[in-house]
C-alpha cells in the first residue's frame, strides 16, 4: 500500500508537470498585425541609393498568444541584402518571410506592401570650390572685400547625376553685422544635398576683408513717387 501511495503521488506530479509544460502548445493560434522597419544592408561601395524607400511595412503574423505578446516587445526588422546589385538603375525588391527576424514559433502570414522600388546611381567624387556664406552687412561707412577660403576647394562624393552638376559648396553662415575690420574665422563646410557627402576638408579658414569706405558716405535716398 505504501508503494502504491508513492506511485500515485509520482503519477500526480507527472500529470501536473505535463499540464504546465504542454500548456503553451495547447494555446489557440491567433493573428496579429505588427510593423517592421526595413534595413538595406551590403549596398555595393560603388553605388548609392537616390530615392526614398518605405520606412516600414505591415506584417501579419500567426502564433500562440504568449509568443505574440513577447513579439510585441521586440524590434521587428526586414533585412534586405543588396550585395548582388551590380549596375545603376531601378531596383525592385520583393520582401519574403525569411527576411524578417521573427522567432521560429511565429509564422509570417503576409507583408504589405511586399514589393517596393528604388533607384541606385554610380558613386562619383570630385573637387569643387568652397564659397564663404556671408550674412548681413557691416555698419555704414564700411564695405566688404572679397572673402577667401583656405583651403579653397573641397572633395565631395555622391550620386553621379548630382556630382557632375555641382560646382561649389558653401560654408556655414558668417555673421557680418557689426564688423568694422578684417577678420579670419574657422567655419564648417556644408553640403546642401543630403546625398552629397563632404570627404575633406570639413572646415576651412575664411578671411573676410572689412574696409573703411573711401570718401563721404552718401545719405540714404528716398524713392519719390513720380508725378504725372
Amino acid at each position: 500500500m505504501k508503494n502504491l501511495g508513492l506511485k500515485f503521488v509520482a503519477l500526480l506530479l507527472a500529470a501536473v508537470l505535463w499540464f504546465f509544460v504542454s500548456a503553451p502548445r495547447r494555446e489557440r493560434l491567433r493573428e496579429r498585425l505588427v510593423t517592421a522597419s526595413i534595413s538595406l544592408v551590403a549596398v555595393p561601395s560603388h553605388l548609392v541609393i537616390t530615392t526614398d524607400i518605405p520606412s516600414g511595412v505591415a506584417v501579419r503574423v500567426r502564433g500562440r498568444l504568449s509568443d505574440l505578446r513577447a513579439l510585441a516587445s521586440q524590434s521587428l526588422e526586414a533585412s534586405v541584402d543588396l550585395s548582388s546589385i551590380r549596375d545603376a538603375g531601378e531596383v525592385e525588391i520583393t520582401l519574403r518571410p525569411q527576411y524578417l527576424n521573427v522567432p521560429e514559433d511565429i509564422e509570417v502570414v503576409s507583408i504589405e506592401p511586399n514589393k517596393f522600388r528604388f533607384r541606385v546611381e554610380q558613386l562619383r567624387s570630385r573637387a569643387v570650390a568652397i564659397r564663404p556664406f556671408l550674412d548681413g552687412a557691416p555698419p555704414a561707412g564700411y564695405i566688404i572685400g572679397d572673402a577667401t577660403a583656405n583651403p579653397e576647394r573641397a572633395l565631395v562624393s555622391g550620386p553621379a547625376s548630382q556630382i557632375l552638376k555641382l560646382t561649389e559648396v558653401t560654408t556655414e553662415r558668417i555673421i557680418m553685422t557689426g564688423r568694422t575690420s578684417t577678420f579670419v574665422q574657422s567655419v564648417a563646410v556644408i553640403s546642401d544635398s543630403p546625398l552629397v557627402r563632404l570627404i575633406s576638408p570639413t572646415t576651412t579658414q575664411v578671411t573676410v576683408p572689412v574696409l573703411a569706405q573711401v570718401g563721404p558716405v552718401p545719405p540714404p535716398t528716398e524713392t519719390s513717387t513720380a508725378q504725372p
